[in-house]
């Protein structure tokens, strides 16, 4: 884990890129602030290889129509993100104030990545179906607990979220759920094989 505790920059990226024919990328944010969206964006307009950005804006904010607004002319913004995996409350996606604010996002064409834990994942449900026509997206395949080999609850609950064809999955991040000084690709294929099924290569990022 100690290799990627870092800064990186996209002057990090651009040989290795180009070494390996990838066209771009999407930068997402890490940090909760407006000042990493910003940050992101002054990198994308700089850097062709970002083709956009997943920022932050709090979600919970009575006024965050009007942060909306402000961004609504960076073409490169895509959507956004909060780190609900670090929530202590299990049902903050479905808090009031919070459901409030993501129904203002299909106005502006806006994605929403879901960044959560698989003890979440029952919330993610229940929080999908108030927004039928709201494009989400679930982050590293909702980092399941692969080094504990914990997969049939993940596995049941993610089939009932794929069914809502409005939902997108990354396949990423499960090595860092995996034991990472000594895992093997086997260890990885029964939750690689269950995403590909239930959401299909056309709902695949």
């Amino acid at each position: 884990m100690s290799a990627i505790r870092r800064d990186f920059l996209p002057s990090d990226l651009e040989e290795v890129y180009e070494k390996n024919a990838i066209d771009g990328c999407v930068a997402v944010q890490a940090d909760q602030t407006l000042a990493e969206t910003d940050f992101l964006l002054e990198l994308a307009e700089e850097k062709d290889f970002i083709k956009g950005v997943v920022g932050w804006v709090d979600l919970r904010d009575k006024n965050v129509e009007a942060d909306l607004e402000k961004y609504r002319d960076y073409h490169k913004l895509k959507g956004w993100r909060h780190v609900v995996q670090e929530e202590a409350d299990h049902n903050f996606l479905l808090r009031s104030d919070f459901l409030r604010g993501i129904s203002y996002l299909k106005k502006y064409d806006y994605t929403y990545d879901i960044l959560v834990f698989p003890h979440q994942l029952g919330s993610v449900l229940e929080f999908v179906k108030h927004f039928p026509d709201q494009k989400f997206v679930i982050d590293h395949i909702a980092k399941p607990y692969i080094k504990d080999g914990f997969y049939q609850g993940w596995a049941v609950l993610m089939t009932e979220i794929a069914k809502h064809e409005n939902v997108y999955c990354k396949l990423s991040g499960m090595i860092t759920e995996a034991d990472y000084n000594s895992w093997k690709p086997e260890q990885l294929h029964p939750y690689i094989d269950l995403v590909l099924d239930v959401f299909g290569s056309k709902r695949i990022m």
